[in-house]
This record gives structure tokens, sequence and C-alpha cells, in this order.
């Protein structure tokens, strides 16, 4: 791959393999093993594969290969393993590098799965987590210590879309020699400046933005070629977390135009919190490319722009989300993100639902927040659609 291409076109090209036959769209290698040409052979690779040379699925293919080089040139990362879903990619990430003793300093405001993993899963085998407020550089400089070993956080917290200053607290945590570990899956692939900004691994839900049309489970680990081959990739295979080889396919064939979607779904969302600030029905609407977000000078600096994810909150609490979210017409109610069909989520009661009612408050997931993730449909048609179902939750108050 050049170098020198633009994003757009390494999106396009980038990690090609071909096979014999010089196919334009890159190939589904749906094999589990390889064949040897001879026992030696068979032995020479289980002793040290060479970089175009596969084992078993679990250990690589070549198609997986494509889609993790490919997205290494995209995030500016030396190297990357593709996991079987964004859940694999986070405890992956972690649990690869972590053992009893080792000490963690995490944001409170994560996905539901991540706590998980940080406060019940890795606490049980004897690791250490702390948590902080994920905006408050003075808990992260409190938290962090000699012994820390590593620090996570998401870039933009789900679902209430507050920043972590990534620059800032990787200062804080290199300068004890911890690793850094983002989930950036808010601020896409696309925007991400996670690498360049001090993160030495990022990982990703492909589920949304890269898959990006709601048909399978991914997930990817980046960072340097010694982490991820050297740490990620023998726990990995191991446990059997990889990537299939027809994700892959479906990976590689939503990289090719993510750009366009998500620069277009950016602009909705802009668009769209424009229209909905100061509407009746609403008690806040949080949208990081806003001017009015309270990080929005950390939102230009770290992402370029504001993402594809509204959170609105809705008059009337629970009883007024739902009221909203019913008479929604062309948005639909699930709980994906990332996706070309506009979305809508009641955290509350779904993503977030087992924290309990004193940590949803302090984070801010009230029971009338409605996460809306931004797709590709026409602005004004989606404007007119959450108008309406505003008006309808008003009129059965």
């Amino acid at each position: 791959m050049d170098e020198d291409w633009k994003t757009r076109t390494k999106l396009v090209h980038g990690g090609t393999r071909r096979s014999q036959w010089g196919e334009v769209s890159e190939a589904i290698f749906m094999t589990q093993g390889f064949v040897y040409d001879s026992a030696e052979q068979a032995a020479a690779r289980f002793l040290e594969a060479g970089p175009d040379e596969f084992i078993y699925a679990r250990y690589g293919n070549p198609t997986v290969a494509m889609f993790e080089e490919r997205i290494a040139a995209l995030e500016g990362a030396e190297d990357a393993f593709a996991t079987a879903s964004g859940m694999a990619a986070v405890s992956g990430a972690l649990t690869s590098m972590l053992r009893a003793g080792d000490h963690v300093v995490a944001a409170r405001a994560l996905f539901g799965s991540c706590h998980y993993v940080l406060d019940e899963v890795l606490t049980r085998f004897g690791v250490e987590v702390t948590f902080v407020d994920g905006p408050d550089l003075e808990q992260w400089r409190a938290a962090i210590r000699k012994d820390t070993r590593a620090v996570f956080f998401e870039t933009v917290a789900n679902p209430t879309l507050e920043l972590v200053d990534l620059e800032a607290v990787a200062a804080l945590a290199h300068e004890v020699g911890a690793t850094v570990i983002v989930d950036n899956v808010f601020a896409t692939p696309v925007f991400s400046r996670a690498i360049a900004q001090g993160a030495d691994v990022v990982v990703y839900s492909a589920t949304k933005h890269i898959d990006g049309q709601g048909r399978a489970l991914g997930g990817v680990i980046l960072g340097t070629r010694d982490f991820i081959r050297g740490t990620v990739e023998p726990y990995m295979k191991h446990t059997g977390g990889s990537m299939s080889p027809f994700t892959a396919w479906i990976m590689l064939k939503g990289l090719e135009t993510i750009t366009l979607r998500v620069e277009a779904q950016a602009a909705t969302a802009l668009k769209l919190s424009e229209a909905l600030e100061g509407q009746k029905g609403l008690v806040r609407v949080i949208y990081p490319g806003h001017p009015s977000h309270a990080q929005h000078d950390l939102v230009l600096r770290q992402m370029g722009k504001g993402g594809t994810v509204v959170a609105l909150e809705i008059e009337g609490g629970q009883a007024g989300a739902f009221r909203f979210l019913n008479a929604l017409r062309i948005v639909v109610i699930s709980n994906n993100l990332g996706d070309a069909k506009s979305i809508a989520t009641h955290p509350a009661t779904t993503t977030h639902q087992r924290l309990p009612d004193d940590q949803k408050a302090a984070l801010g997931i009230t029971p009338g927040l409605v996460r809306l993730s931004v797709g590709i449909e026409d602005s004004d048609d989606l404007i007119a659609d959450i108008m309406q179902a505003l008006e309808a939750a008003r009129e059965k108050e």
C-alpha cells in the first residue's frame, strides 16, 4: 500500500490480497485451516509464521488480515487484531495485559458491558479498579498511582456525550508508565486522532460505524505491533475471540464507504441539534458539535466534528420519553448506533438498565434521556419526524 495515499483511497484499496484469479472485490477465504506442502513446512510455520502465512482461523486468515491492515491504515496504528465483537475487543485489550495485583483507573461513564468487565470481571481476578469522573482531570491526577498499569475510558461517553481530555489524561498516565486504552466508538475512526493524541491502544465495536448497516457483530484492537502481536494475539488466539472471515469481508465493504456515511451523519446531527435547540417538550439537547456543549472547544480540538449521536432529554421522564419513541415514524427503536438507519434508544431501560438508579442519576442517564444515532436519511425528513414525535409526546401529557 502506498503510504502517500489519502484516507479514502486507503479505505478502498488498503491491505488487498488477490488470489490467482485476480478478483476485484476482496475474496472471502472461508476456511478454518490451511494445507502445507510438507510436514517440514507445517513444522516451520508453527515455529514462526511469516507475514502472509496462516495456520488456523483463530490465529489469522487472509480476509481478516485485509480488514486489520485497512483499519490500521485508517487509524494510523502499526497493527490491529480483529475480534468477534466490540466487547471481545474491550475485554481482550484489558485482560491480555492485566494480572492480579495490577491497578487500573477508568472513567465512571461507560457502556454497561464495559463497566461490568471492569467492575466485576477484572476485580474477580484480583485487579484493582478505581473509577473517576471522566472530564475531571483532578480526579485522574489523584487516582493515577505509581503502580497504575492502565487507564481506560470512552473518548466520548455513552450515552451522555461528555468527553475525556485524551491528551491530558494520556500525559498523566504516561508519567507513571501506564498504558492508555480508549474505546473510541463515538468518535469514529473517521474523526479519530486518538493515537496522535496519546492513546496507546484504541478499541472499536466494528458493529457500529465500520459495518454501518446493522449486519454483523465485530470489533478491533489497534496499537503498536509489539502490543498487538506480542500481547493481544497470544491471548485472543487461545481464548477464541477472533473475527470470522465472512464478518471481516462485511467490515471491509463497510470501510469503503465509512467516510462518506459518517461525514453525512455528522452534518445531519449538527443540523438536527440546531433545529431542536429551544424546542418545547425538551429539557435539553446534547450534541458535542453544537456550541452549547460544555466541552465544545475540546470537541473541536480532539475530534474536529461532533460525531453522529445526539442525546435528547424529553419532558415527562420515562413516560414522556416512551411517548416520543412510540410516535417516531422514520427513526427506529433499537439499541445499536452508527447505522445507516437512524436509531433511537432509551438507555435507562436498555443499554444501561443494570446500573443502580443512583449511578444513573450521577451519570446524567435520566428517565427522560433518549440517545439518537443519526443515519443517512434526508435531514429534513428526520427533523420533521422528530418534531412530530415531540408534538405527539406533548399532546398526551
